[in-house]
């Protein structure tokens, strides 16, 4: 998107924009990565990142926002702060001791939370965060990403009911 040029130049700034020779989460090989774990480390970008999401998500009917440990939970944090909205995460395993469960925080059933993710790729890992909402008794039905791969996340997760709004696109990027 155009009006993220901040965004853009933040990210750069910060070296979360790499290019070389890397392995995604997914297997696949790249000639660049986005390292937002570098932009959630930094104040003014998360701070940036919280702003432009928590901007979006005033259009929304939204209860809690919620992100995947570990890459979308200093973003949800952020983004919570910025919107007053309750947080919860998802986290990618269920715990074996005290509680156990997958989700932290209060989530009250019908309640609808909106996802925030550091990345998007193929939409996989997303899906199965959805689930896990949605297992809790949540209603989910839009994701927010700050970088989108542009590999099939978009069309995956719409063929599943899930709208994905993205900050950046990765051909803005590279």
């Amino acid at each position: 998107m155009s009006n993220n040029k901040d965004l853009i130049k933040a990210l750069k700034d910060c070296g979360a924009i790499q290019i070389g020779e890397f392995i995604l989460s997914s297997g696949k090989k790249s000639n660049y990565y986005v390292d937002i774990k570098k932009a959630s480390t930094r104040p003014d970008t998360l701070k940036l990142i919280g702003k432009k999401a928590a901007e979006i998500i005033k259009s929304i009917d939204v209860d809690n926002v919620g992100g995947v440990e570990l890459g979308g939970v200093p973003i949800a944090t952020a983004v919570s702060l910025e919107s007053g909205l309750p947080m919860i995460i998802i986290r990618k395993s269920s715990k074996e001791y005290g509680t156990g469960g997958r989700l932290v925080g209060q989530l009250e059933k019908g309640e609808r939370v909106i996802l925030l993710e550091d990345v998007t790729t193929s939409g996989g890992s997303v899906k199965e965060a959805v689930s896990n909402i949605q297992n809790e008794g949540g209603y989910i039905d839009t994701v927010i990403t700050v970088v989108d791969r542009e590999e099939g996340a978009e069309e995956n997760l719409k063929s599943a009911g899930i709208k994905l709004i993205t900050l950046i696109k990765a051909s803005d990027l590279v």
